[in-house]
């Protein structure tokens, strides 16, 4: 395992089929959930020669089974936030530093060393939500920032407010990187603070998380972004994809086009055949699928409940878009807005 973790850190383009093909057969044969999906679907695991040909495990599982790839110690398990009265998905993680060492990696290749950055958050804090990926990877973030300022303020506006303020007089060359589930972005903008400060503020990133939790209605991404970039003062507002389900995160410099990582491919499949995958250039809305490489300890291949559309660069789409999710799945902490 030590061995492929080093590759799926290192990875290249030209090398991800050949890995994520190595590590579908190792899952097919060590993941006893995964294996007997497959067993139920009739596959014969000789006849897999291209991530197309994988089936893609529904997301849905991480609520009703342990996802465990061979025997591994369990040291954390993320779980999803969920709504009142809903079943959350449950990740079973045996290896917390190569998950910090994935989310380093892919934000840095995005955004620049995390040294650079004040790291304020508009999450709860790790005492208060120690069970959430996100919560433990932004935590992460902050400690490997090494600043002063970083920290969690999601209860606490003011102080927030206050520490941008102080941030934007006495400015030491580094980003500011305000990082918040949607709600909390959207309340900030709409408390009542002079934020006009801000607009004079070059080294601003604005990122969200996704995510109303039933604090306020669902509003469309675009509408969202209006409200953020007026209130804060910039050109475009960041997001992240990403889910408890995954150890790997997508981002979106601010066009609502989220580029993969290195570790992490999306492929989109029929909407009524979940076992049909869209060819790289159909201009079609599709589900997607999500290959996750950093996910060798669980399941790399999910399909989950989210709509999306490629965009295409190049030879292959790297970026995507997401569009939305199925009529009638959960409610979900990750994406709750549509374009």
């Amino acid at each position: 395992m030590d061995d492929l973790k080093s590759r799926i850190v290192a990875i290249g383009a030209e090398h991800f089929d050949e890995l994520a093909l190595e590590i579908f057969q190792l899952q097919a044969k060590k993941n006893a959930v995964y294996g007997l999906f497959l067993k139920n679907l009739g596959v014969n695991l000789r006849n897999i020669h291209q991530i197309a040909q994988i089936p893609f495990m529904p997301i849905g599982f991480f609520k009703n089974h342990e996802i465990l790839t061979g025997n591994q110690t369990i040291r954390a398990v993320f779980e999803s936030s969920g709504t009142t009265g809903q079943s959350t998905s449950r990740h079973l993680v045996s290896d917390l530093a190569f998950y910090r060492t994935v989310a380093q990696t892919i934000f840095e290749q995005k955004y620049g060393a995390l040294s650079n950055f004040h790291v304020l958050a508009l999450l709860p804090s790790y005492l208060e939500r120690n069970n959430s990926s996100l919560v433990y990877m932004v935590q992460d973030f902050i400690e490997k920032s090494g600043s002063a300022h970083s920290g969690f303020f999601l209860t606490n506006t003011q102080e927030l407010v206050q520490t941008l303020r102080r941030l934007c007089q006495n400015p030491d060359g580094r980003k500011i990187l305000l990082m918040g589930v949607t709600f909390g972005l959207l309340n900030l903008a709409e408390a009542g603070f002079d934020l006009d400060f801000l607009h004079q503020a070059p080294n601003l990133i604005v990122m969200e998380t996704g995510g109303m939790k039933g604090r306020r209605r669902e509003m469309l991404r675009q509408e969202v972004h209006q409200v953020l970039t007026r209130a804060f003062g910039v050109a475009v507002v960041h997001s992240e994809y990403g889910m408890t389900e995954l150890l790997s995160q997508g981002y979106s410099g601010g066009s609502g086009v989220f580029d993969t990582p290195p570790t992490m491919r999306v492929l989109l499949r029929d909407i009524n055949d979940p076992f049909c995958v869209y060819p790289p250039h159909y201009e079609r809305t599709g589900g997607i699928n999500v290959v996750d490489l950093a996910n060798i300890d669980s399941c790399s291949f999910i399909e989950t409940q989210d709509l999306g559309q490629y965009v295409f660069e190049g030879q292959d789409p790297q970026q995507f878009r997401v569009i939305g999710r199925f009529d009638n799945s959960d409610v979900r902490g990750c994406n709750l807005m549509t374009l």
